[in-house]
């Protein structure tokens, strides 16, 4: 499982699936969540800009990438 600590008070999904180096590119980004492979806190997830929050929990490809909010 990665972890994903948020700088700001959220990050869209093809921009957390880059940082995290689950894709590439923002191209490759985009086509994994076309093709439904993305799913946010166990649903499939569409929107290529959804936001994603601290809490969420985020999986393709067999990776876990839970979202943390900023330390105090």
């Amino acid at each position: 499982m990665k972890e994903f600590c948020l700088a700001a008070e959220y990050i869209p999904l093809i921009q957390l699936l880059k940082v995290t180096r689950v894709a590439q590119s923002g191209g490759e980004a985009q086509r994994l969540v076309e093709s439904g492979v993305v799913s946010v806190n166990g649903k499939p997830e569409s929107r290529k800009r959804a936001k994603i929050r601290a809490g969420d929990m985020v999986r393709c490809r067999g990776i876990e990438i839970r979202v943390t909010g900023k330390s105090v």
